[in-house]
């Protein structure tokens, strides 16, 4: 929050554009593609500002701005006024504002890390097609059709057909106008085959595997039949617009009544649009997408399922289910197949949801003979660790800061986000996302940063700027280190580190350092012990190993034990989707999972003190 100001002038105001993740402080009269602009965030604007184009649109998530103008009475409809949209151009905020940019309002997309290493898996998926050739009926063969198409799959070993009136009207009709071909996509259970779509003969089968992050969302679009996966797919959640991490999203589901109902629509909302664009690009229609795994956080899981989440957001941190649920997707407002339904696994506990469940998984680290460590870093960072043929599993509240938040210039991984550094002999270095002019500093660069003002002396243990370099400079009671001069920077502004940065790195590492260590103290064994270092998650995906260790993140073990294995949490997705076995194996790999609550742990704030320090 700005400083307060004893001057007469006027109060400035904070402009927090999300998705990207940018901040900026701007003076009464800055209309907000003005502000973007100077953040460095480029919205679309075709017509250079002047209110004629309509493409600089964005919500108003939070906060006061100025009246809608007649420009946006005739570029924009009611019911997009009535939701909070304006145009950028004709808005200026009158109070600290959020805004929600839409992505077709960004002229550079954000970097999604969505792929992970995969393993062999046996084609097994629990929704099935079979290409019916029946004959005509006539007056010597009065059987209905229900009976046909019963006959027709018991020939291949499936149980008789049963589906909702609105389904097996479809069949019917559909059977008359395809001249007696047509392929089901049947769910085959207890003996019976419950009808899920019916389609064109040979129609593909597609499968929708989804990874909930509570910053991104990636999907998996994946051709049943083959297992192969035709897209995948990241965008960003856009429940960011209601809070930056689920806590602050459990809080505002709790405020008022609806308001779980408004976060579950507007995931929902974009988990519909990448169908749809999909669809579109492979020339097939929604009801192709036949079945849906989805995993997810504890608090992303209960509040895309329409769950409640009080319970979570207090001690005991419970959640209202713990076990596989399965349900129809088109209770919860997906546009799929008739007869789709959502599968998602297995929770361990409060914050460490079916996310992670899907992580070990994938890793198969709950069943390694070595020792495995399994850290998966976001916002709240799960990790497990496999030794003597025991799981030990936490959650830690890393934070946002990985993901650019809460840095003074911090941003997410788009085009422009300082990635790289490197200070030799008093000289800066950096690379960017794109190869653009800097115009902020993503999670990966932030903590490079960090890593490499420690090499250099700028940075003490206690994480104190040290006046060794002209780059460092006091600014009241606070110092900072100068990373990107003005005139080297996309915006004409500098781009600083500040000891307020810094502090907001050694929360973050302070959190996941002291989780392993009471994750190893509980196995009692000692950090050398770790035979398998696996980090995961779209961050672990772009982390620089050494600066990690150097900052204290993790404890010092040979960077050979280290394997990045990118979004695992989606890839254990993906294999639940094309594998029954899998999914059992879900459920059955819990049960060996002992949970450690780390906030009434009696070692965790003495072990989190002591994390936070960097050291030598």
């Amino acid at each position: 929050m700005p400083m307060p100001d004893n001057s007469n002038s006027p109060r400035r105001f904070i402009v927090d554009l999300e998705p990207v993740g940018r901040r900026i402080e701007v003076d009464p009269g800055t209309n907000l593609l003005d502000a973007a602009q100077k953040a460095g965030v480029d919205l679309v604007a075709s017509c250079g500002g002047v209110g004629a184009c309509g493409t600089c649109l964005v919500r108003i998530a939070h906060g006061s701005v100025t009246p809608v103008t007649l420009t946006e009475e005739a570029e924009l409809s009611t019911d997009q006024i009535a939701a909070g949209y304006r145009l950028a151009c004709q808005t200026e905020p009158l109070s600290d504002v959020r805004l929600d940019i839409p992505p077709e309002s960004l002229t550079a997309a954000q970097q999604m890390q969505v792929d992970g290493q995969e393993g062999e898996v046996v084609l097994d998926p629990a929704v099935v097609a079979v290409d019916l050739v029946l004959e005509k009926p006539n007056l010597a063969d009065l059987r209905s059709d229900l009976a046909r198409v019963d006959e027709a799959l018991a020939r291949q070993g499936y149980g008789p057909l049963r589906g909702s009136l609105r389904l097996i009207t479809q069949l019917s009709n559909f059977l008359r106008r395809s001249g007696w071909q047509t392929r089901i996509a049947i769910r085959p259970e207890q003996g019976a085959s419950d009808l899920v779509a019916v389609l064109p003969y040979g129609a593909p089968l597609i499968g929708l595997a989804m990874d909930l992050g509570s910053t991104k969302l990636a999907f998996y679009f994946v051709d049943l039949g083959s297992g192969a996966t035709l897209a995948r797919l990241g965008v960003m959640n856009p429940m960011i617009a209601y809070g930056e991490d689920v806590v602050s999203r459990i809080a505002f589901a709790n405020r008022e009544a609806g308001n779980g109902l408004l976060l579950q629509a507007r995931l929902v909302d974009a988990i519909n649009q990448a169908a749809a664009d999909f669809c579109s690009e492979h020339h097939l229609t929604p009801e192709h997408i036949v079945d849906v795994v989805a995993v997810g956080n504890t608090a992303m899981h209960h509040l895309f399922a329409g769950l409640p989440v009080e319970q979570l957001g207090a001690a005991p941190y419970v959640p209202v289910v713990s076990e596989p649920i399965r349900f129809d997707a088109a209770e919860i407002g997906l546009s799929f197949a008739p007869g789709a339904q959502v599968f998602m696994p297995a929770n361990i506990a409060g914050y460490v949801g079916a996310d992670h469940v899907s992580a070990l998984l994938a890793t198969q680290s709950y069943a390694a003979d070595s020792t495995t460590l399994v850290v998966d870093i976001g916002t709240n960072t799960e990790i497990s660790l496999t030794a003597g043929g025991q799981v030990y599993s936490c959650s830690c509240a890393s934070g946002p800061a990985f993901e650019g938040a809460h840095i003074h210039d911090g941003m997410r991984a788009a085009p422009g986000a300082v990635d790289r550094v490197r200070i030799e002999g008093g000289q800066v270095s950096l690379t960017t996302i794109g190869g653009a002019p800097p115009v902020g500093i993503c999670g990966s660069g932030i903590l490079n940063a960090v890593a490499q003002m420690l090499d250099a002396g700028i940075l003490d243990a206690r994480g104190v700027l040290q006046p060794v370099n002209g780059r460092v400079r006091a600014r009241g009671r606070q110092s900072e280190f100068i990373l990107v001069p003005a005139e080297q920077s996309g915006h004409g502004r500098e781009i600083i580190v500040t000891r307020k940065d810094v502090n907001e790195i050694q929360l973050a590492k302070g959190a996941i350092r002291a989780g392993i260590d009471l994750l190893l103290r509980e196995a009692g064994i000692p950090a050398e012990s770790i035979e398998r270092f696996i980090v995961a998650g779209a961050f672990g995906t772009h982390l620089d190993l050494n600066s990690a260790l150097r900052v204290g993140m993790f404890p010092s073990v040979p960077l050979e034990r280290f394997h990045q294995v990118g979004n695992a949490a989606g890839v254990g997705a993906k294999e639940m989707l094309i594998s029954l076995a899998r999914r059992k194996e879900s459920a059955r790999l819990i049960d060996g999972v002992k949970y450690i609550e780390l906030t009434t742990h009696p070692d965790f704030t003495p072990a989190f003190v002591e994390a936070m320090y960097f050291e030598p």
